[in-house]
């Protein structure tokens, strides 16, 4: 089985920024798909980005395009989201996610989940 741990999140005032972390143990990375959803109050959870098991294809939600940035490092087995830019819209729960390879954008296609971090947007 694949845990995943994550750290990161926490207030912060509109247009700074915010980084996440996701560790995994359990799996290498190999053959997975890493990915971030996020979901408010009352809100479904909503894909925000995604990454292949190589690194080399990346995957973004049009909201976050140009101000979110994924990446991962292979040797830790962590993926990072590198949140800048940060709009009071973006408040949420965020989850990182892993799964076999398949389509990175929906949710029902992972198979683990982290515990979720709280990340609150300021006005």
């Amino acid at each position: 089985q694949v845990q995943l741990v994550q750290s990161g999140g926490g207030l912060v005032q509109a247009g700074r920024s915010l980084r996440l972390s996701c560790a995994a143990s359990g799996r290498t990375f190999g053959s997975y798909v890493m990915g971030w959803f996020r979901q408010a109050p009352g809100k479904e959870r909503e894909f925000v980005a995604a990454i292949s098991w190589s690194g080399r294809n990346t995957y973004y939600a049009d909201s976050v395009v140009g101000r979110f940035t994924i990446s991962s490092d292979n040797a830790k087995n962590t993926v990072y989201l590198q949140m800048n830019s940060l709009k009071p819209e973006d408040a949420a729960v965020y989850y990182c996610g892993a799964g076999p390879m398949g389509a990175p954008r929906y949710a029902n296609l992972y198979t683990y989940w982290g515990q979720g971090t709280q990340v609150t947007v300021s006005s």
